[in-house]
């Protein structure tokens, strides 16, 4: 599976933006799919995950209200919708995929992964 993530910027906040993850390589339907953020000198961490059901998405504390996380298996993309954005949301997103549940924060837990998209928030 090959991710193309997308959809990054700048913006002021309180606004907001939509990310978009487009697979091709195999069909996407059978995979979790995450999004991780990463800043300079720290570690990738977990923002949202969803399965691939489509009936289970899981957020970390700190986007939970704000984010969403949702998919289109027919166009092979996922997408994150992100409102309410604030400065400390700035950094690099990065899509990724996994044949198995979505519950999961690891990032050791995933097995492809996108390049990243840069999202930053002016304050």
């Amino acid at each position: 599976v090959q991710l193309q993530a997308s959809g990054g910027g700048l913006v002021q906040a309180g606004g907001s933006l939509r990310l978009s993850c487009a697979a091709s390589g195999r069909p996407f339907g059978s995979y979790a799919v995450g999004w991780f953020r990463q800043v300079p000198g720290k570690e990738r961490v977990f923002v949202a995950a969803i399965s691939w059901t489509n009936s289970s998405s899981y957020y970390a504390d700190s986007v939970r209200g704000r984010f969403t996380i949702f998919r289109d298996n027919a166009k092979n993309t996922v997408y994150l919708q992100m409102n309410r954005l604030k400065p400390e949301d700035t950094a690099v997103y990065y899509c990724t995929a996994r044949a198995g549940s979505a519950r999961s924060a690891v990032p050791d837990d995933y097995n492809y992964w996108g390049q990243g998209t840069q999202v930053t928030v002016s304050s």
